[in-house]
């Protein structure tokens, strides 16, 4: 699993590649939160436990980072490592256990605020890899 930032003009484009939807959304959270903080410098003080919820992958997508952007900018956690486990009824969910903690603005090198991640460009495509491309709105 690795990810890479695109080109653009006034944001922050992501691309994913992965070997299991597991694997990009998990990629897909630590390329968030890599945009915001150094993880490098987290230590896993404190677990939480997160439930996220969409009708589609994109809606899933969007608020899995939504709410991991949430945790760190707004709740100040900062988040180190995280497992998750999907599951698809008629939605699908997600159910993480993230490990962090107190977001320290100069420990945790804070590099800069998300505002939310967009629909714009998002793309999901799940072949051979899985591949995720998203927006982060700075």
């Amino acid at each position: 699993m690795s990810y890479r930032y695109l080109e653009h003009k006034t944001d922050v484009f992501i691309d994913v590649i992965a070997n299991t939807l597991e694997e990009a959304l998990i990629t897909s959270a630590y390329a968030t939160i890599e945009t915001m903080l150094d993880r490098k410098n987290v230590k896993n003080i404190m677990k939480k436990i997160i439930k996220v919820r969409g009708v589609d992958l994109y809606q899933l997508l969007y608020n899995w980072l939504e709410e991991i952007t949430i945790l760190t900018i707004t709740d100040c956690f900062a988040i180190n490592n995280l497992t998750i486990q999907i599951k698809k009824n008629t939605n699908y969910f997600i159910c993480a256990t993230i490990y962090g903690e107190k977001l320290q603005i100069q420990k945790h090198n804070f590099k800069l605020e998300i505002k939310s991640p967009t629909f714009h460009l998002m793309s999901i495509t799940c072949n051979d890899k899985v591949n995720i491309r998203f927006i982060l709105d700075i």
